[in-house]
């Protein structure tokens, strides 16, 4: 079966730390041992994992994304957001994590981050859970 998470997001750019939402769910339908796939049906949007534990590597990587791949430079697409759609491609759109007893398997430091690149705005993530 395939899950859905509804979340808003606040700004143009932003990292919202999304692993207890995920955590909730698993524990919501029960699931015990498996693998999860995270997965953001948006072109402009990305799904990561990194240190979830100080606020400012969120920002640092937003900051050296955004240095990277700039909102206005030479783009031939005229909508206004192909920045975020090249942040998206090299952000990645799915994430797979390894849920043993219940609990996702991550580092001491990790979280599940859900990348926005073109908001505010109402987004889905797609999740799929495979049993052992």
């Amino acid at each position: 079966m395939i899950y859905e998470l509804q979340i808003g997001t606040n700004a143009k750019t932003e990292l919202l730390d999304i692993t207890s939402k995920v955590q909730k769910l698993i524990q919501d339908i029960n699931f015990q041992n498996g693998i999860c796939t995270i997965f953001v049906p948006h072109t402009t949007a990305a799904i990561t994992i990194n240190e979830n534990a100080d606020s400012t590597v969120k920002e640092d990587m937003l900051m050296e994304l955004n240095k990277v791949i700039p909102f206005n430079d030479n783009y031939q697409h005229l909508e206004g957001n192909s920045a975020a759609h090249i942040k998206s491609t090299l952000v990645g759109c799915s994430q797979q994590i390894i849920i043993k007893e219940g609990n996702l398997v991550l580092g001491t430091w990790q979280g599940i981050y859900f990348c926005e690149f073109d908001g505010p705005r109402k987004r889905k993530i797609k999740l799929k859970l495979i049993s052992e």
